[in-house]
């Protein structure tokens, strides 16, 4: 979970949905929930992120919830990890986790990935995955998203841009179409190239490269794409708790 935008009291269609906007809901259900993994757990595209990181990388996850990435990373190697995420019940446990785990190097920190707490420049790679999902949620039209929603996204890709150092990496890992992400993350406020590659089976998920410094003159092209759904997943990614569920079928300065 990783912005503070409430819902306010409104009946959406899709309550469930909604509800992801609403921090007190990532409270209740991390103070039940021990661990879960959105797009599948670190296995399936392991060797996809291992193509941008060293032992050497200091790597930002945003949103970490319960998920087992950071111990993941750590396993593979990268020591120097921060995690951030809003709930302070979900930084809590997972401070506690990695505790007992004798991984006291992950840094857990409570942040909204709106307003990074972090200084410019400061990681080499900054990863999310579903995180950013749930900025659209309420974003109505998947072809023209409302401007809220879009001034959210925006603001959480600036804080992305700028606190990655100058040849920094932004990996991202969604089920947000490249046809409605690509329009974003090519906006002239950024720097970094686009590329992306998709996993999955039954579900397709598509994991973006942002490499800041090497945007090129010309539109950038996929190093890789496979056969997608026909159905819009974006607009379907988080429209209710069940579709969701079934997805998985298998210190402040740097």
């Amino acid at each position: 979970m990783g912005t503070s935008e409430r819902t306010n009291g409104a009946q959406p269609e899709s309550l469930s949905a909604l509800a992801y906007l609403d921090p007190h809901y990532w409270d209740e259900r991390f103070s039940k929930e021990e661990q879960y993994e959105w797009f599948k757990d670190y296995s399936h595209f392991r060797h996809l992120i291992q193509a941008h990181v060293t032992s050497h990388s200091s790597v930002l996850e945003l949103g970490c919830g319960n998920s087992q990435m950071c111990e993941e990373l750590y396993k593979d190697g990268v020591t120097d990890i921060t995690c951030i995420d809003l709930s302070s019940v979900a930084v809590e446990k997972m401070q506690k986790r990695l505790f007992y785990r004798g991984l006291k190097d992950i840094k857990v920190l409570q942040a909204d990935m709106l307003e990074l707490p972090f200084g410019d420049e400061c990681f080499d790679v900054v990863i999310e995955k579903g995180t950013m999902d749930v900025l659209f949620v309420d974003s109505g039209d998947p072809w023209n998203p409302k401007p809220e929603t879009i001034s959210k996204v925006m603001a959480m890709l600036k804080g992305v841009h700028r606190v990655l150092k100058s040849d920094g990496i932004f990996i991202s890992i969604t089920f947000g179409q490249p046809h409605f992400r690509r329009p974003i993350f090519n906006a002239p406020d950024f720097s970094w190239s686009v590329e992306w590659v998709t996993f999955g089976e039954t579900f397709h998920y598509f994991v973006y490269v942002l490499k800041k410094g090497r945007r090129s003159s010309y539109e950038d092209v996929p190093v890789k794409m496979l056969e997608t759904p026909s159905f819009n997943l974006f607009h379907e990614e988080l429209e209710g708790e069940d579709y969701v569920f079934r997805i998985d079928v298998d210190g402040l300065n740097c």
